[in-house]
């Protein structure tokens, strides 16, 4: 394990809430998906499944993904930002069958709020350990999603199995292509 399991948790969840808005158009389009993404992640506590909560949460986005791309010390500006704005008070908390970990955040707080102190303590923890090369763009053209690289050999390309087929394919038939072009 890279991280502690909190961590890699919250980067997963950060780089999906991301990966919501990208190349595959928008995947939050109401209230109900947002509904499903709560599930999905795991997400637990206030939801409040309002316009305005989806708005927010949609909002998270652009300053999470910004984190994939920044140099170290504007990603610890943004970090600190996020902090400051959840007004995060680190706890140990233990639930869910969970061993302790860290909450920064009340579970009745803003699901917005929560999802960017999660995530902006996550990044403490990846600035603190120097990794931020493991936070990643996948590999394949016009993807654009972001994935964080938790291989032990930091050695991941792709975002999913489905591009890094499409890569293989590719690759495949271009071999394949100019062998023949080869014979011919």
């Amino acid at each position: 394990m890279v991280f502690a399991h909190d961590t890699e948790i919250a980067l997963i969840a950060a780089a999906a809430l991301i990966n919501t808005d990208g190349s595959d158009g928008e995947l939050l389009g109401d209230v109900a998906a947002l509904d499903a993404f709560f599930a999905e992640q795991g997400w637990t506590g206030r939801h409040e499944r309002t316009d305005a909560e989806l708005a927010d949460v949609r909002a998270l986005r652009p300053r999470l993904r910004e984190l994939w791309h920044a140099e170290e010390d504007r990603v610890v500006g943004i970090v600190n930002q996020l902090l400051r704005a959840g007004q995060a008070l680190p706890q140990l908390v233990k639930h869910d069958g969970y061993a302790y970990h860290l909450h920064a955040t009340p579970s009745d707080a803003p699901l917005a709020d929560r999802m960017a102190v999660e995530a902006a303590m996550a990044f403490v923890d990846v600035v603190r350990g120097n990794e931020l090369s493991r936070l990643r763009v996948c590999a394949y053209p016009g993807c654009g999603d972001v994935f964080v690289d938790l291989s032990k050999n930091r050695s991941k390309r792709f975002c999913d199995n489905s591009c890094g087929n499409k890569a293989a394919v590719g690759a495949y038939r271009a071999r394949k292509a100019a062998a023949g072009g080869a014979d011919g």
